[in-house]
C-alpha cells in the first residue's frame, strides 16, 4: 500500500496543476457560479499632489493663470505645506513651485506655520 500511496500523490498533483484532474464540483455534479473579477475603477490622482500645469517656474505665469487667487510657493515634497509670498521662504524651497493658493488648498495642501 506505502507504494501505490506514494505513486498516487505525485502523479495526481501534477495533474492538478496541469489542471488535468477533476475538481470536487466535476465529481459531485454540484453548479459552482463562475466569480467574475470586480471591474477596476480608472486611476485617480493621489490626494495631495499637484498636477504638472498648476505648477509654474516664475511669478508672472503663475498670476497669470490664477488671477482671480493668491500665488503661493508650494513646497512639492511629502510635507505638502505651502508658503505665502510674506514667508521668507517663498521661492526660496530646493523643490517647489508658483501655485495657486485654490489650487493647493484643493490638493489637500496647509499653510505652513512659519
Amino acid at each position: 500500500m506505502k507504494n501505490i500511496s506514494t505513486r498516487f500523490i505525485p502523479a495526481f498533483c501534477v495533474a492538478f496543476t496541469l489542471g488535468l484532474a477533476p475538481s470536487a464540483a466535476q465529481t459531485t455534479g454540484a453548479m459552482v457560479p463562475v466569480q467574475t473579477p470586480p471591474a477596476t475603477a480608472p486611476v485617480a490622482k493621489p490626494a495631495g499632489t499637484l498636477s504638472k500645469a498648476a505648477e509654474f517656474s516664475t511669478l508672472a505665469e503663475a498670476s497669470a493663470h490664477c488671477p482671480t487667487s493668491t500665488v503661493v510657493w508650494s513646497t512639492l515634497s511629502k510635507s505638502h505645506s505651502f508658503h505665502a509670498s510674506g514667508s521668507r521662504y517663498f521661492g526660496k524651497t530646493k523643490h517647489g513651485a508658483y501655485v495657486c493658493k485654490d489650487d493647493a488648498l484643493a490638493a489637500g495642501f496647509h499653510q505652513a506655520k512659519s
